[in-house]
């Protein structure tokens, strides 16, 4: 070995373990390095079997995204990706001026924990992509790095997407979170946020014009995306370690949800913010309005007891006017203290709706932010309410949500009980769907549980939501509590949930939300209804 190419190699193995080269067929042309100890294969086994067999299949978009937009003389990385044997890599790829159509990639040991979304998921959901925010955020407070929230539009995805066969369009969505990927920190930090729309974080530098047009490369390697265009935005973020950084986030997140990409861009993050909460005190004051002139409606959506097919009770679901949605408003409400008017006046409108039933058969299930049930008086109002309306009297079911964590286990657990013991049930809601869901039934004392529908539609498949949900109903048997599964959509999922044991049922097989509370027949198989795309929240509260 010549000093030259000696040096060379030195410089190379000073910042990597482990040197490939791969042409654009995928093949690897070229080892060098500690192949066995870095990635589990010698070097003639990886020559022989190319790149794509050696990364795990989750993250094989990302790397196909990544080469596929490298330009002569361009270095993309480092990305973590996970290998298909096990463990995770931190992967840099380059191709040379000197070299075109080749690609040189440097493999080091992934440093950090892997910041690649759990198996089998495309990207973060947007609460994991939060938490990732703000520990990326307090890292760079540490290291100095300057990050930015990038937010992109593809224009043109969805209709492309439903013009598309289902295995056509997961394929489609496959690539865009690849591409999504490999721009953001780590080769993870991304996430969906609506529609076409998804958001990512990166370090600062490149201009966020130069990323939608490699974006837009990225997608239109497949001819039926040919239509889709990427466009971007970047926003500093300053100040990472700050208080505001999540609710800045977040606020930022939501307003580009909404409005899309503004033509006039923010300066940072923080004038991102304040825009927002600008707009939002204006639909603050508007949902203020609404609350105390009652002006919505609520949905009934029937819940069947799964052992005879009977109605056991209605879910009231709020509706605003003009279509606004519930999800949105009511995490409004919370984050500018309306919760506990608008808890109380959805409570009042369910009570004037059992007056109004001349059957004695209706019972209604209305939600309650965590926020209202450690409140005192909003538990004394309904106490009240109850004792003036009689015929409400064990025909309420209250569903506990988890949208407002409860600091105040003690309190809240005593108002539980005072509930109870006036006749109404209590409901811990979506359990399941977040972290603090055993807390709350290992503290509070309650008579059902409603399992998280994202665990429940897709129980046929008989993966890990089949047996997460097998072990949710084997704890709430163990401790006397009964179970809800909600978004029971088929009648194969039906089947499922009641055999493992599930009591009652809530879903689209049985009905759509309806203004007024009716009792379907359900003795025969009902007709199967167009599943819901994971993520929207059309029935909630």
């Amino acid at each position: 070995m010549s000093n030259a190419v000696r040096r060379l190699a030195g410089f190379a193995f000073t910042s990597a373990d482990l040197l490939l080269e791969i042409d654009l067929s995928g093949a690897i042309t070229f080892v060098l390095g500690a192949a066995q100890a870095m990635v589990g294969k010698t070097e003639q086994a990886l020559i022989s079997g190319g790149w794509r067999f050696l990364i795990d299949a989750d993250d094989r978009p990302l790397l196909e995204a990544m080469f596929a937009a490298l330009d002569d003389g361009a270095r993309r990385g480092p990305v973590q990706v996970r290998l298909a044997a096990g463990g995770a890599i931190s992967l840099t790829a380059r191709m040379l001026s000197e070299n075109p159509g080749v690609i040189c990639c440097a493999i080091a040991p992934a440093a950090k924990p892997a910041l690649a979304p759990k198996a089998g998921q495309a990207l973060h959901d947007r609460a994991v992509f939060e938490d990732l925010a703000k520990g990326l955020a307090e890292a760079a407070r540490v290291t100095g790095q300057d990050f930015e929230l990038a937010m992109i539009e593809f224009n043109g995805l969805e209709a492309v997407r439903k013009a598309l066969t289902p295995p056509e369009a997961a394929t489609l969505d496959q690539q865009v979170a690849g591409a999504l990927r490999a721009e953001a920190q780590g080769g993870g930090a991304a996430t969906h946020v609506e529609g076409e729309r998804y958001a990512l974080l990166r370090e600062r530098g490149e201009a966020a014009e130069v990323m939608a047009k490699r974006l837009s490369r990225a997608i239109r390697t497949s001819d039926q995306a040919g239509a889709v265009t990427a466009a971007a935005l970047a926003v500093p973020i300053e100040n990472p370690g700050a208080a505001r950084f999540s609710k800045a986030l977040r606020f930022a997140l939501d307003d580009f949800a909404r409005e899309g990409i503004p033509d006039s861009p923010p300066a940072s993050l923080a004038e991102a913010m304040n825009r927002s909460v600008r707009r939002t005190l204006t639909r603050a004051g508007e949902l203020g309005m609404a609350v105390s002139q009652r002006r919505f409606t609520l949905a009934y959506q029937p819940v069947l007891a799964l052992k005879d097919h009977s109605v056991s009770h209605h879910e009231a679901l709020v509706r605003f006017e003009d279509g606004a949605d519930a999800f949105a408003m009511v995490r409004m409400a919370e984050e500018f203290e309306l919760i506990e008017e608008l808890d109380r006046a959805i409570a009042e409108q369910a009570v004037r709706q059992l007056n109004a039933d001349r059957t004695g058969r209706l019972k209604l299930a209305v939600n309650v932010s965590g926020a209202s049930m450690i409140s005192s008086p909003f538990i004394e109002g309904l106490t009240r309410l109850i004792e003036r309306n009689p015929k409400s009297k064990g025909r309420l079911i209250f569903e506990l949500t988890e949208s407002s964590a409860i600091d105040d286990f003690d309190r809240a657990n005593a108002h539980i009980q005072t509930l109870r013991e006036m006749g109404s049930m209590v409901c811990l809601d979506d359990f399941g769907s977040g972290a603090a869901s055993l807390g709350y039934l290992q503290r509070l004392s309650v008579d059902i549980i409603k399992i998280d529908g994202r665990y429940v539609r897709d129980l046929a498949s008989e993966g890990r939501d089949a047996a997460l949900v097998r072990h949710i109903v084997r704890l709430a048997k163990d401790l006397k509590v009964r179970t809800v599964a909600e978004m029971v959509e088929t009648a194969e999922i039906e089947e499922v949930v009641r055999r493992e044991g599930v009591d009652f049922a809530q879903g689209w097989l049985y009905g759509r939300p309806m203004a007024i509370p009716e009792w379907p027949d359900t003795r025969e198989a009902a007709a199967p209804l167009p599943a819901r795309r994971m993520g929207t929240r059309d029935d909630w509260r």
